[in-house]
């Protein structure tokens, strides 16, 4: 199995960046640049234990609560071009149908009005425009849930309420509604509350973060009826990663002890404040998760949702993850 840190000189680049956007300069991403993709991507398809990324929820059986499965996913989803934003908004390389070939089943989608519209959703990282519509995204995931009838995606939509495209709530409430009766796309949401995966497979299992009164699973990014998330993307202190590397295992714990919950553990791997998003994912991957997912390998248990940054780095992880729902 791959490890996490492609190179000696790569995981240490990641931690010196991460130091110096800690200590508030600019750390540069080369060090993330030197894991490249293609290099990387060519060992998905199959995870450690054998199992296609494609198709990996319809080999598990029907009956099988959503609550206790673990769910790779990943954060700020379509944020896949630094020039949409800057390096700093830049999340992911892999398009959406490329995570859900690979394996991911959570998507983080952030909406905006779309520009010149009236009725339209757009994809954002805060006022950044992403180049996508939510129409988009939602096509994408109807046309692999077509194909790959056994699965299910979650959808976090939220409300970004950013920029000159910002949307009170009402308005961004009405125009979630346009998309679902006007446009069509009721029929491919499950709407009411955590499924059995027979219930969800072939739809999406919409979590609203905005506001509604609609009876939906609503997010929250600390606790509620739905959902325990840990959420931590900003510590006030000087050397923050191994703090969020504490958080980040501790969560994985907390969900493990916990398997009769009625809420959604939720773990986010992703870190900003101050940092490259790449430089951030590389240090957490190389001195946390994948030592702690390596070591507890094969432990029965859920770890719920898991999103992350650059998933085509860290494909290792993304696939032990996945592997984590077919321990015995």
């Amino acid at each position: 199995m791959t490890v996490a840190r492609r190179t000696l000189l790569t995981g240490a680049a990641a931690t010196l960046a991460g130091a110096l956007g800690g200590l508030g300069g600019l750390a540069l991403p080369g060090s993330a640049r030197a894991a490249t993709a293609p290099g990387v991507a060519s060992t998905a398809g199959r995870t450690p234990g054998g199992l296609p990324t494609a198709d990996w929820m319809g080999r598990l059986d029907a009956g099988r609560p959503l609550l206790g499965l673990t769910v790779p996913g990943t954060h700020d989803s379509c944020c896949t071009d630094p020039a949409h934003g800057t390096e700093w908004s830049h999340t992911q390389n892999w398009g959406v149908p490329e995570q859900l070939t690979q394996g991911v089943r959570f998507l983080d989608i952030r909406c905006n009005g779309l520009q010149g519209t009236a009725d339209e959703l757009g994809v954002y990282h805060s006022d950044a425009y992403q180049y996508l519509r939510l129409q988009d995204v939602l096509d994408q995931c109807r046309s692999f849930l077509a194909a790959h009838r056994g699965e299910t995606i979650v959808m976090r939509l939220r409300n970004e309420n950013a920029g000159g495209q910002a949307l009170d709530a009402a308005e961004f409430r009405r125009r979630v509604g346009h998309y679902l009766d006007d446009l069509g796309y009721r029929p491919l949401f499950h709407l009411s509350g955590w499924p059995t995966l027979g219930t969800a497979r072939g739809r999406i299992v919409l979590v609203a973060d905005f506001a509604n009164d609609w009876g939906v699973i609503q997010w929250s990014s600390g606790s509620n009826a739905y959902f325990r998330t840990q959420d931590l993307w900003q510590i006030d202190q000087l050397f923050p990663l191994p703090a969020k590397g504490r958080a980040i295992t501790q969560q994985f714990d907390a969900a493990v002890a916990d398997p009769a919950s009625p809420q959604m553990y939720v773990n986010f791997l992703s870190y900003a404040g101050g940092y490259w998003p790449k430089s951030a994912a590389q240090t957490l991957m190389d001195q946390s998760i994948y030592p702690y997912l390596t070591a507890h390998a094969g432990r029965p248990g859920r770890y719920g949702i898991v999103p992350m940054d650059f998933p085509d780095f860290h494909v290792n992880v993304l696939q032990m993850l996945i592997d984590q729902n077919f321990t015995a």
